[in-house]
């Protein structure tokens, strides 16, 4: 019988309740201490790393585990990583239901099309560069794992649920010990290079006069909150509450197909459960259709999706994602490991720096700036440390750079599906794996290039 005083009632809220005020506290530092303020450090990404200090710090004190002792129910940190798994997913799932109404001129489109691909070649090019430290360290170090510089394109090009997601599958198909916390480790360096580097290049922007401060934030106007012929924002049903609903719908439908897909391939059972992200993406479209069925049946004459609410779901479960994924990692796992993190880190850094800039200047000379800065805040952090950078630059967004952050995720997928597979196969053999990556990147930069290729054959 379960008693209400026990910490096993209380664990899992008070985990949950240790995160948030985390969250508070970070916010509350980031106002009040200008330098933090200035670094343009995630708010969430602060609050991950006030926890991974104090983790550290009673694991000095005490000897234990921060998050696994009585008062988190005893299992706080194995929570955390479930935390971080579920919540990169139902993101994805409320960023889904989304619509999205703008028409795109065939500039436009050109353009949201090269972003895809560019994002693309980037996963590529952190997928060369991290297999090849890998493979070299394990010739300092032998018993690390070869294959584990293709969680770099996971931590700097897709954030911590990716990493978390295939460092497990690394730790539990492939006996890569700590291999969640690699993962784990390799997507907080990523939030640390989109800081600084961003950071570097804002400031090199504003001696050459190019920065101006962005602007505050303006009152939302109606049109912005809700559209015509939605449900009521208070009804017998609350309408951020039906929102919550549909999200759960779409994942229940996702772990729906992840259970059938995982009886029908057993083997790849620990693959299928990883891209939780993309059934639940997958599900949402579905529930998306379903919903336009009954609207066009009659059977309902209003919209139950509002955009703006959608929006504050889907952050709220993007922040909860990366505070509880850089709590996640246990440090003293990785003491041999730092010397390689670190250097893939910086690596990851310089590559994603240097081909974004080349890219940007290339391909979107509109907007050079506000392009690399988008792109490369995205691609070591995640599309809001993306946009964390451009408001820096284009706080009103008058530029298309924030628009194709959001509308390049279709090529992306479409041009990344194999990637994903290819980092299971990494393991078996991680210098080909390293070969074909560096093939694919250089195929991406033909189709990327080709205005520029064929234009030149032409001449």
């Amino acid at each position: 019988m379960e008693n209400f005083w026990d910490y096993s009632a209380w664990g899992a809220f008070s985990l949950v309740a240790v995160l948030l005020i985390a969250l508070l506290l970070a916010n509350v530092l980031k106002r009040v201490i200008k330098p933090l303020r200035a670094s343009l450090i995630p708010t969430s990404v602060l609050g991950g790393g006030i926890l991974l200090v104090l983790a550290g710090l009673y694991r000095l004190i005490t000897g234990d585990v921060f998050f696994d002792t009585a008062f988190f129910g005893g299992n706080g940190t194995a929570n955390l990583e479930l935390i971080t798994y579920h919540t990169l997913a139902l993101g994805f799932v409320a960023s889904t239901f989304k619509s999205g109404k703008d028409k795109m001129s065939k500039k436009r489109s050109i353009e949201i099309f090269n972003t895809g691909v560019t994002t693309v070649a980037t996963y590529l090019l952190q997928g060369v560069f991290g297999l090849a430290i890998s493979v070299i360290a394990v010739i300092f170090v032998p018993k690390f794992f070869s294959a584990a510089g293709m969680l770099l394109p996971f931590g700097y090009g897709q954030g911590t649920g990716q990493a978390m997601n295939y460092g497990n599958i690394y730790e539990t198909d492939w006996a890569f010990s700590g291999g969640k916390s690699f993962g784990l480790a390799i997507a907080a360096l990523g939030f640390l290079s989109a800081s600084i580097g961003g950071v570097i290049h804002l400031m090199i922007l504003k001696k050459k006069g190019k920065v101006y401060a962005a602007a505050e934030d303006k009152l939302l106007k109606n049109s912005d909150i809700e559209t015509a012929n939605e449900i009521p924002m208070q009804e017998s049903v609350d309408k951020l509450t039906v929102q919550v609903a549909l999200v759960a719908v779409a994942y229940l439908v996702a772990y729906l197909l992840m259970f059938f897909l995982g009886k029908l391939l057993p083997g790849m059972r620990s693959v299928i459960y990883g891209f939780n992200f993309l059934l639940g993406v997958l599900a949402t479209v579905l529930v998306k259709f379903v919903l336009k069925l009954f609207r066009r049946s009659g059977m309902n004459k209003r919209d139950y999706v509002n955009d703006f609410l959608m929006t504050r779901v889907s952050n709220f479960f993007f922040d909860i994602m990366v505070v509880a994924g850089i709590a996640a990692i246990r440090l003293s796992i990785l003491k041999d490991y730092w010397g390689i993190i670190l250097i893939m880190g910086i690596v990851g850094l310089i590559v994603t720096y240097v081909y974004n800039r080349i890219v940007a200047k290339t391909l979107f000379g509109e907007y050079m700036e506000e392009q690399f800065l988008a792109m490369f805040g995205m691609l070591t952090g995640t599309a809001s440390t993306g946009v964390i950078l451009l408001r820096e630059i284009d706080g009103d967004f008058k530029t298309p750079a924030s628009d194709n952050l959001v509308y390049q995720n279709f090529p992306a997928i479409v041009f990344g599906f194999p990637l994903m597979f290819l980092a299971t196969y990494a393991p078996k053999a991680p210098v080909l794996t390293m070969i074909i990556l560096a093939i694919a990147f250089a195929v991406m930069n033909v189709i990327l290039f080709r205005s520029k290729i064929f234009k030149r054959r032409k001449k």
